[in-house]
């Protein structure tokens, strides 16, 4: 069975990624003993996943795959971006993040925003991305206690409930990660049948 190694300790990505990618076997950080922490210190996504990669290839030569992804606010110049995880300073809290992008939105007629996910795939040697979005909008208050980050503020495009009240089901078929894994899904599954 195929391995690729997930720059990444999170079991909730690993659980997710494991049920899109049911023919191959994904290790986590800890499985191959890479116990470092991962600077990321680029501005974009792209090249956040990129180092995540190809620090984690450097170090265990397999297949491996890292993922950037991040809320993007138009009105705010596309912040958050890279900086979701901290934007409402250290330690990272939820919380913090949501109420610091609630505050900096105050009085913004203009809603509109997006989620970005960005994976970075080095196949034998070889790096990928695969790219998903997610169109939305960002509510007034917040809207349910499900998922994480900027869930229970963020309402999906077609939808009138946030990703923090609608079911997992739903925003893994609709969610900027599920988009990405779909064309990485597609990609393995050409290259596992080609040879």
């Amino acid at each position: 069975m195929n391995e690729i190694v997930l720059a990444s300790n999170n079991k909730g990505k690993l659980a997710e990624l494991s049920a899109l990618l049911s023919n191959f076997s994904l290790l986590s950080l800890e499985d191959v003993g890479f116990n470092s922490v991962i600077e990321e210190p680029y501005e974009t996504f792209e090249q956040n996943a990129y180092q995540k990669a190809s620090t984690l290839f450097q170090f265990c030569g397999k297949n491996v795959l890292a993922d950037d992804s991040g809320l993007c606010v138009n009105v705010l110049n596309d912040a958050p971006g890279v900086h979701s995880a901290y934007f409402g300073g250290e330690p990272r809290s939820d919380e913090k993040n949501n109420h610091h992008l609630l505050e900096s939105m105050q009085g913004q007629q203009n809603r509109s925003a997006f989620y970005k996910a960005v994976l970075c795939l080095i196949w034998h040697g070889k790096t990928y991305f695969f790219e998903g979005i997610c169109e939305g909008m960002i509510s007034y208050e917040r809207q349910g206690s499900g998922g994480f980050g900027y869930d229970p503020l963020f309402i999906p495009k077609d939808y009138d409930q946030s990703f923090g009240e609608l079911p997992s089901s739903v925003k893994n078929r609709i969610s900027h990660r599920a988009k990405a894994t779909e064309k990485l899904v597609a990609f393995l599954k050409e290259q596992t049948n080609s040879h």
